[in-house]
């Protein structure tokens, strides 16, 4: 009979950063896990597929004998010298499995035989994500949200960072939102999603914090879903209205997309390259980030139209042609101002009908952390 699941535990761990040592395959560990794990396989992916694959064929006493088998001499005592590493760097550290099983109970067993305690989770990974599910719907239940909206440009990112009890959901997709959103080294898997949003809720809610401004998102955020719950609770919820003028708005836009991730690319590739030992061409940065915009304006091509799209583009295209040449970026300012004025704010101007009996303030950054106090006391 399998020890019962302790729930209390579970929230304790995420509340309080505990380190958490992952001993599932790397495939698992990559389709989900937590913000504080780290991977330290008892089997490798091939290894599990293996042993998996004798499982179905011949059962569980033939699948542990090959497993020890393929987990033997110095490839064991590899692994295990990892999970000492791991117990001595965090004393207070735990591990686990996919259900608190076999895996964990062979690594935990492995570890005390080499003079090591380190306690499992019990339920494992599987107890772990229920939990987190459970406390995600309840958090959305129990929260108000407060929903910053604008037009794009205006610097909602920005403002959320000032803003008390503020819940950053791009932050956490790891992508801004718009056709232009996405970052050369991608998204988190939609579990690891949902985890982070889970604890970072969870631990303001044990703080006695149930207020929260959140960004004025759709259903998606680059190919991240929000939970329907949250997605229903949020078209409900008071708007906040961010307004700043035109000028403004093109410089943050010039910022987020153009200075600042051109210098993520560059700093992107270099940390990729220094990993794989690979020499990295001098403008092989500058190229991925101008194929990321022109890409970008290309996914929007129907909605904007052709004649539109080919003026934009050949605007973008300068600009591009300019800052390598003399690494001069005002030349953006001409492309940004016109997707902003032509495309994106008639855009956002028509949604912003349906949305005009749930507006309870309007004004520019320095008006709404003024007012913050008062419009919480609105809602």
């Amino acid at each position: 009979m399998s020890n019962p699941i302790d729930r209390d535990l579970i929230r304790s761990l995420f509340l309080h950063d505990t380190p958490l040592m992952d001993v599932r395959a790397p495939v698992e560990f990559a389709q989900g896990a937590f913000p504080c794990a780290v991977n330290h396989p008892l089997m490798n992916d091939q290894e599990r597929h293996d042993v998996g694959l004798r499982y179905k064929q011949q059962g569980q006493d033939a699948a542990i004998k090959l497993g020890n088998k393929l987990v033997s001499g110095d490839i064991k005592e590899q692994r295990i010298a990892q999970w000492q590493a791991f117990a001595r760097e965090h004393p207070d550290g735990y591990l686990y499995c996919f259900r608190g099983g076999l895996r964990s109970r062979t690594t935990q067993q492995w570890l005390k035989e080499s003079g090591v305690d380190l306690p499992l989770v019990n339920g494992g990974y599987k107890a772990m994500r229920r939990v987190l599910i459970d406390e995600l719907e309840q958090s959305i239940a129990d929260s108000q949200f407060i929903i910053l909206g604008g037009k794009t440009g205006t610097g909602k990112t920005w403002l959320l960072k000032e803003l008390s009890g503020a819940i950053d959901l791009e932050g956490f997709a790891h992508h801004r939102g718009s056709s232009f959103g996405r970052f050369p080294d991608g998204q988190p898997s939609q579990i690891n999603f949902e985890n982070t949003l889970a604890i970072a809720l969870m631990k303001n809610r044990s703080r006695g914090v149930n207020q929260f401004w959140l960004e004025d998102e759709g259903r998606l955020i680059g190919s991240l879903s929000l939970p329907q719950s949250l997605q229903k609770k949020m078209k409900q919820s008071p708007l906040v209205l961010l307004e700043e003028d035109l000028q403004y708005r093109i410089s943050i836009t010039l910022k987020d997309y153009v200075i600042d991730l051109e210098e993520y690319y560059r700093t992107y590739y270099k940390h990729r390259d220094l990993q794989t030992n690979n020499t990295l061409e001098s403008d092989e940065p500058f190229k991925q980030f101008s194929s990321y915009l022109l890409d970008s304006l290309a996914r929007i091509k129907k909605r904007l139209g052709g004649e539109r799209y080919q003026k934009v583009e050949q605007q973008m295209q300068d600009a591009l042609k300019e800052q390598k040449s003399s690494g001069n970026i005002v030349s953006h300012r001409i492309w940004i101002e016109s997707l902003l004025t032509t495309y994106y704010d008639p855009m956002y101007e028509y949604q912003l009908e349906s949305k005009q009996q749930r507006l309870i303030f309007r004004g520019n950054s320095h008006q709404i952390l003024a007012n913050q106090k008062k419009i919480l006391d609105l809602d």
